[in-house]
């Protein structure tokens, strides 16, 4: 690796410039709901938890991936249209060790996913297998769709498409 003592002032400069528009990108940008805001105070890096948000007909679902954890090291909280995942992870052994690498991140996390339409948080489920966690938030009975019959006027009579219909259920 080269180092920066022996570049020219403009490639480091090219350099300090290429750093910062990455760390904006991917950490700054558009990127940031991937990773949650660090540890508050510490000026830690921001550690990675990486979800899949979706929502189907009935329900809103959030898988979290969260290796390593067990379910008492979770807290998963509703309040006003938001679910809030919580926890932390363990630091590895530290007393007479040499490191050579230390990557895994360790400390507090949390994340917050705003609900884009309202949910039953009574029947609300979370399971945890394989280091997944799943929330499942089903929707609030009138933010389900709905099928609206279409009215049809013929000759001073008023049928609801679907009426009497035995094919209208199957559209």
């Amino acid at each position: 690796m080269i180092g920066t003592r022996s570049l020219s002032p403009e490639v480091v400069g090219l350099r300090q410039a290429m750093d910062q528009l990455l760390d904006e990108s991917f950490v700054g940008g558009p990127f940031r709901t991937l990773w949650s805001q660090g540890r508050a105070g510490t000026g830690a890096p921001a550690a990675p938890l990486p979800l899949d948000v979706y929502a189907t007909q009935d329900a809103f679902v959030i898988a979290a991936a969260v290796p390593g954890l067990r379910p008492d090291d979770l807290e998963v909280t509703y309040s006003q249209g938001t679910v809030v995942l919580s926890g932390a992870v363990g630091a590895a052994e530290t007393t007479g060790v040499t490191w050579y690498a230390r990557e895994l991140w360790h400390g507090r996390f949390q994340r917050a996913v705003s609900l884009p339409f309202e949910v039953d948080p009574d029947k609300a489920e979370a399971s945890f297998e394989h280091g997944i966690l799943r929330i499942r938030l089903p929707k609030a009975e009138h933010a389900k769709p709905r099928r609206i019959p279409i009215q049809v006027t013929a000759g001073g009579t008023t049928q609801a498409i679907g009426e009497g219909d035995p094919a209208a259920g199957q559209r």
